[in-house]
């Protein structure tokens, strides 16, 4: 498959890339994408993957725009208030790039309906923002053998950490989710919309540099950022042979 004029000028920038070139300009306009949750991770990372010419990506969200959304979901403005999150963010990737491919699921997940939604799919960026799906979306992606990126937010603090078959999991890492009371949501403790911004940021490069076989992937290894402190670190994960999640998905 060659490019044409318009898509060589469109990714100029990225085709002298050495780990990018034409092959993997290629490749990535072969792969499938899954997105879910499209608050402000979730658009941070879509409007990357999009601009870096992904050509396919599924977008996963039940959810309708609110006021007080906007100051981290990027994808929407005030006219997107009380319309779907997902047909909004559809319209305004494909103002973005209109060659590639944007698919707008309008569900929930749930255990009935997450592997068929995940099946088909070469990597999947988990951008929720409840501990209840991102163990529902972990345990999927280790069963069903899928590449995916975890992360989470709050405050002026966010993490990261993309799972391969074979390497740690969330679980390995925390076998249960932790107590609600324990656990305050950023609609409770708050989020400063950079924060959301730089670590959605970070799962679309990592879907990026695993479509293109290059670079160092955040395996086995928790990225932690406190940007209140401006404190960026990596925590190694050791495999847990007793993870619930690793060994159901064998």
């Amino acid at each position: 498959m060659a490019l044409s004029e318009k898509l060589l000028e469109r990714y100029k920038r990225q085709l002298v890339i050495d780990e990018i070139g034409g092959p993997g300009q290629v490749r990535l306009s072969k792969a499938r994408i899954t997105i879910i949750g499209a608050g402000g991770l979730g658009s941070s990372a879509a409007f990357y993957l999009t601009a870096a010419g992904i050509g396919t990506i599924t977008m996963i969200d039940p959810d309708k725009v609110g006021l007080s959304d906007l100051n981290r979901q990027i994808l929407y403005s005030i006219k997107d208030i009380n319309r779907s999150k997902v047909l909004s963010a559809k319209k305004r990737l494909k103002t973005l790039n209109p060659d590639i491919k944007i698919e707008a699921v309008n569900t929930r997940i749930d255990m009935d309906n997450i592997n068929g939604l995940i099946k088909d799919q070469d990597f999947i960026i988990d951008a929720t923002d409840n501990f209840k799906t991102k163990y529902l979306i972990n345990d999927a992606c280790v069963r069903n053998q899928k590449a995916f990126s975890h992360a989470g937010v709050l405050r002026f603090e966010g993490q990261s950490m993309t799972y391969i078959p074979g390497h740690s999991c969330l679980r390995c890492l925390f076998p249960e989710p932790p107590p609600l009371n324990l656990s305050p949501s950023p609609k409770e403790a708050g989020i400063l919309g950079s924060v959301a911004g730089m670590i959605g940021s970070v799962q679309a490069t990592e879907a990026i540099k695993f479509i293109l076989e290059t670079g160092e992937l955040l395996i086995d290894t928790l990225l932690t950022v406190n940007l209140l402190k401006m404190d960026i670190s990596k925590i190694k994960i050791r495999k847990n042979k007793k993870c619930p999640a690793c060994i159901s998905g064998k």
